[in-house]
């Protein structure tokens, strides 16, 4: 049966590209409907898009499956910003007033404004979160109606590199996608996970990707500081791989026996770990430190963005640690260890009020935590609804009764008609999309073909200028050398 009322998220990781969508109940509720992926490692890394092409044929892709489950066309999609360059700036904004009058929201909004117009380097402003306004020696978290001859506006700026943004839409518009809105990732994720209790109380977000590690940090209910490492899960798979093993051999061992404290291995636990190709062995006890290793340098780099962040001891909710990297055993030992923080708190999936009628359509690993939220922050139907052209009625005509018997079935087939071509409209789309797919497919490989034709005219042109300048210089002399002192010999 096609679905009319549902709600459309992407997510644009560093391993792969999701989109799920789900209908919100009335309840509050979140029943999903669908959910795909696409490998994205070749393409995005570090959560940056570096191919928009082939993210766009990705998107394309995901579009595609996501209508087909749906069965219905999808007019837009809310999308996750994140990635490497995304971070936070803090702000001040100092007015003085000539008199002592009453704050109005229309000085806070002023206020607001300069803050936004805050020169910097090759960064976009994506988002603003207020953080106080001092009035006097009072810090207010709503300042309007205040009395005070001067008010100073605190500001926290999610910042990140201006290509981070424009990529994204570029990759949207090459796939002839719609965008209804976009959400910071990180933040979109902590409105799912976190209660309004840890965010009072003092908390941090750890969320351990694949490529990137991002930290936020939340007090009195308002994020406070936010930041993205450049590490994840990945690094660990690749420092595995330096025991000459493949990448997706060591992702296995990674998530099979990997511990981020090796001395709490279970000594009943095997010595040693069998390859697939059944000749070799790992040892345990090399693995397990290789894996501790990294994991040691990962929650140093957090526990140093804490400290940077200022609020390394107002955290009385602790740290909650989630992504697919919270699976690894004993993380959450490690970083008690290395902080000296009790509370750790591992969030393998969302507080509450999502279902799902197939099992496939949900995964309790921490891995979709991300994309929920981003569903979870949408607000309009993403469903493609054409609105009918308006129909012309004739003039009303006295038709004898014996005449009108099948005006009942009249009725009956202009609404199959109608069904038929919105069925076809629906499959007209698609075919557009998949025709736009295999050009571009064309197009990638049209162009590697003529990049190896170029390279091999080069090559035979550089041959061909090598064989026309013949012998070199230090050759030619060392030749007339020779040949001036036979040329002696003979003489005498």
């Amino acid at each position: 049966m096609a679905e009319t009322d549902f709600i459309v998220a992407i997510e644009l990781g560093s391993s792969k590209i999701t989109g799920i969508a789900g209908r919100k109940e009335s309840d509050g509720n979140i029943q999903i409907l669908a959910y795909v992926k696409e490998e994205s490692s070749s393409f995005i890394r570090k959560g940056v898009i570096y191919n928009i092409d082939k993210t766009a044929q990705s998107l394309t892709s995901i579009i595609n499956k996501l209508e087909g489950v749906l069965h219905n066309s999808i007019s837009k999609v809310y999308v996750g910003i994140g990635g490497q360059s995304i971070r936070t700036v803090k702000n001040i904004v100092n007015r003085h007033l000539a008199n002592e009058e009453i704050i109005t929201q229309e000085l806070v909004d002023s206020i607001i404004d300069e803050n936004i117009q805050i020169p910097l380097v090759d960064l976009d402003i994506l988002d603003v979160i207020p953080q106080e306004y001092k009035i006097g020696i009072n810090l207010q978290a709503d300042p309007v109606g205040v009395l005070g001859s001067n008010i100073e506006g605190r500001f926290l700026n999610i910042v990140a590199r201006s290509s981070v943004k424009k990529n994204l839409q570029r990759c949207f518009e090459l796939a002839k996608i719609d965008v209804a809105d976009f959400f910071i990732s990180p933040l979109a994720t902590a409105d799912v996970i976190l209660t309004d209790s840890e965010k009072r109380t003092g908390c941090v977000l750890v969320d351990f990707g694949a490529d990137t590690t991002t930290i936020a940090v939340y007090k009195n209910n308002i994020l406070r500081y936010l930041s993205v490492l450049p590490l994840g899960g990945n690094n660990i798979t690749r420092d595995i791989c330096a025991l000459q093993i493949e990448e997706e051999e060591a992702e296995n061992l990674k998530v099979k026996y990997g511990n981020a404290i090796h001395e709490a291995i279970d000594e009943e636990a095997p010595k040693s770990y069998q390859l697939n190709d059944e000749k070799r062995t790992v040892d345990r006890k090399v693995l397990n430190e290789i894996i501790e290793a990294r994991v040691e340098e990962i929650i140093a780099n957090v526990w140093n963005q804490i400290e940077t962040s200022g609020y390394q001891g107002d955290l009385m909710a602790g740290i909650v640690i989630t992504g697919g990297g919270s699976n690894l055993k004993n993380l959450d030992e490690a970083i008690r260890s290395r902080t000296k923080i009790s509370n750790i708190k591992i969030a393998k999936f969302v507080r509450n009020g999502i279902r799902a009628e197939g099992p496939d359509l949900l995964k309790r690993d921490g891995t979709q935590n991300t994309i929920i939220g981003i569903l979870n922050a949408g607000r309009e139907n993403c469903c493609l609804i054409e609105t009918p052209k308006p129909v012309e009625i004739p003039a009303k005509t006295e038709i004898p009764q014996e005449q009108n018997l099948f005006a009942y079935d009249d009725t009956e087939e202009e609404d199959k008609n109608r069904t038929e071509e919105e069925r076809a409209r629906r499959e007209e789309e698609r075919l557009r999309r998949e025709d736009e797919r295999r050009k571009r497919e064309e197009e990638e490989r049209e162009r590697k073909r003529l990049e190896k034709e170029r390279k091999k005219k080069e090559k035979e042109e550089k041959e061909r200028i090598k064989r026309e300048k013949g012998p070199g210089k230090f050759k030619t002399m060392f030749e007339k050398f020779t040949t001036d002192i036979f040329s002696d010999d003979e003489e005498k």
